[in-house]
C-alpha cells in the first residue's frame, strides 16, 4: 500500500499534536495537582438533616470579630432562616445543605454561587464590604415554586 508524501505528513503531525496534547493533559493532572472531587466529601443523611448538628439550629452566629457562620438548610422553595443580618465589613461563612432535591445557592452581584445537593454539606465565604439589602437566589430548577425561592442577607 502506497501512501502519498502530503499525507505522511499531515498523520504524522495530527499524531505529534494528540502526544502534545496528552502531555500537557498528564503534566497538568499530576504535577501541577489537578484533581477530581475528593471521594471523602462531607455527607450526613438528607432525611435527617434538621436532626444533625449544626443543621438542626439553622441561624447565623458570630464566630470571631467580624466573622460569622450563617448554618441553613435549603428546601423545597425556601431556605431557613429567612432573613439573616451582619455588619458591614463582615466575612460570613455559609454552610448549606438540603434534605430534598438539588438547589442553587446564589448571590447576585458577588462569586457567591454553589450547588446543594441532598445530604452534601457545601460551604462557601464571602466578605460584605458594601451595606445593603443581598438576596440569595435558587439558580437550579427544584419544582414549580422555583421562582419563589429566596431570601435576604442585609449587610449594615
Amino acid at each position: 500500500m502506497h501512501i502519498h508524501r502530503l499525507e505522511k505528513i499531515w498523520l504524522t503531525f495530527g499524531l505529534a499534536m494528540l502526544f502534545v496534547f496528552l502531555g500537557i493533559l498528564g503534566i497538568s493532572a499530576f504535577a501541577m495537582g489537578a484533581q477530581p472531587p475528593s471521594p471523602h466529601r462531607h455527607m450526613i443523611d438528607p432525611t435527617r438533616v434538621q436532626e444533625t448538628a449544626p443543621f438542626d439550629a439553622p441561624g447565623i452566629k458570630q464566630v470571631a470579630d467580624g466573622e460569622y457562620e450563617a448554618v441553613m438548610i435549603a428546601y423545597a422553595f425556601g431556605y431557613s432562616p429567612n432573613k439573616m443580618e451582619v455588619p458591614a465589613g463582615s466575612t460570613v461563612h455559609f454552610t448549606i445543605t438540603s434534605p430534598d432535591v438539588i438547589h442553587g445557592f446564589e448571590i447576585p452581584g458577588t462569586n457567591v454561587n454553589l450547588m446543594v445537593i441532598p445530604g452534601e454539606v457545601s460551604q462557601i465565604s464571602h466578605k460584605f464590604t458594601k451595606p445593603g439589602e443581598y438576596l440569595i437566589l435558587c439558580n437550579e430548577y427544584c419544582g414549580t415554586g422555583h421562582e419563589y425561592m429566596n431570601t435576604v442577607i442585609v449587610v449594615k
